[in-house]
């Protein structure tokens, strides 16, 4: 009997036709696996940590070792040079100017002669005084005879008494009559005078206002000079009312030593010279929240000129053992007030400090600073707490150590707490 082919029994399928979807199903496992792969390798990749920032390059700043000094408590005030005493010189008397006897801008001594004026007027009206005394003296001693004759014959009866007392009342009369024409000489005598115009006080004079020739009166505006006494002088100025208390209570320590006052330059800060406080004003000026005070100064070498504007600085006392700073070494922060201070690995870090007064351009450190401490003086703008800095160095390898900017280009070295002392150069408050 004949068998029927093989395919055409289902049931007997030979194993090559089952092999291509094994192959794909395979395939597919395979690129699941890889898509499983690539997706763990994604995530690794955008997940894994950033490699870590490089540390930021160090700063350069200029610090100082602080130490603690007594220093002066002081106060300022703007103030004005003020002459002395100062006189308008002027007429007393009407008449033409017949001389100037002094140069301008020179010094003169109280009674010498300034401007003469015309004294012949004057000197004829003291001779006329003088004429018409001796003209009632004789009157007088003619009236005085005449009365001690008619006084005997009154007692002897050979004349009336009437005749006796009004004799008597005449010589009353030339008596006053002589102290009147006394009164019009020594009148005439100081008109007399004044016509010699002399400076009343020592002093410098100013610009002559008139000229020989001129006619002048005792009721003229203008003075013939101006004298100023500059030597001594005296500065007037103003501070706030607040410092009332405190310049009292110095002057109470002080007695009768009187408190310094020094008087500087207003555009370059020099020192002119150095007085003593005379005057405090008896009360404050309410539109201004001042008081006025004075100071006297000697003034040979006049560097103190009337009308010069200085700054006056009036001492108070001695600050023991005080650290000041440079004030825009002090910052101001949510916290208060704080400097950056270098520690011992050379970083930057954050010290809290509180200011007692403010002095000029200086901040007195009440508290939080300690002598012996480094503190940036300059650069500290460009800082955060915990950064490495360096000493800015000048051109020569010697550290700034002071207020001052960087030099572009500068060389740096590294900055630690253990430098010993201050920079080389150290200046200003913060090195004191």
């Amino acid at each position: 009997m004949t068998q029927p082919p093989a395919h055409d029994n289902p049931g007997s399928a030979p194993a090559d036709s089952r092999r291509p979807g094994a192959s794909r199903r395979w395939r597919w496992i395979a690129l699941a696996a890889l898509v499983i792969v690539a997706l763990l390798v994604w995530r690794w990749i955008a997940h894994r940590a950033p490699p870590p920032a490089p540390p930021p390059p160090p700063i350069a700043v200029v610090s100082t070792v602080v130490a603690s000094a007594d220093l002066p408590r002081y106060v300022i005030g703007i103030g004005t040079v003020q002459a002395t005493t100062s006189v308008t010189v002027r007429a007393r008397v009407d008449g033409q100017i017949e001389r100037v006897a002094f140069s301008e801008g020179r010094d003169v001594k109280a009674g010498d002669l300034l401007v003469q004026i015309d004294a012949r007027p004057y000197r004829a009206q003291l001779e006329q005084a003088r004429a018409t005394k001796a003209r009632d003296v004789a009157q007088l001693l003619n009236a005085r005879v005449d009365l001690k004759r008619y006084q005997t014959l009154a007692a002897q009866g050979a004349s009336p008494q009437q005749q006796s007392d009004t004799q008597a009342a005449l010589v009353k009369q030339l008596e006053a009559a002589v102290l009147t024409d006394q009164a019009q000489i020594d009148y005439a005598a100081v008109q007399l005078d004044y016509t010699s115009i002399r400076s009343p006080i020592d002093g410098r004079t100013g610009v002559r206002l008139i000229d020989v020739g001129n006619i002048v009166h005792a009721a003229d505006a203008n003075g013939i000079v101006v004298v100023n006494q500059i030597d001594p002088i005296t500065v007037l100025f103003t501070l706030p009312e607040e410092s009332v208390g405190a310049v009292n209570a110095a002057m109470q320590t002080v007695g009768n030593a009187g408190l310094v006052v020094d008087a500087y330059a207003r555009n370059g800060g020099a020192k002119l010279a150095s007085g003593k406080l005379t005057l405090i004003n008896n009360q404050i000026d309410n539109t201004s929240g001042t008081v006025q005070l004075k100071a006297t100064f000697a003034n040979a070498n006049h560097r103190l000129w009337p009308g010069q504007y200085v700054n006056a600085r009036l001492t108070l006392g001695v600050m023991k053992q005080a650290i000041a700073l440079d004030a825009s070494v002090v910052q101001n922060g949510p916290n208060g007030t704080f400097v950056y201070v270098v520690n011992g690995q050379g970083k930057a870090a954050v010290q809290a400090v509180k200011v007692g007064v403010t002095q000029g351009n200086r901040a007195i450190i009440e508290s939080g600073l300690s002598a012996g401490t480094r503190v940036v003086v300059d650069g500290q703008l460009k800082l955060r707490p915990g950064v490495s800095v360096v000493e800015a160095r000048n051109g020569s390898g010697n550290g700034a150590g002071s207020a001052r900017a960087t030099t572009p280009g500068a060389a740096s070295t590294p900055l630690s707490a253990s430098s010993a002392g201050a920079p080389a150069g150290a200046s200003g408050p913060a090195g004191q």
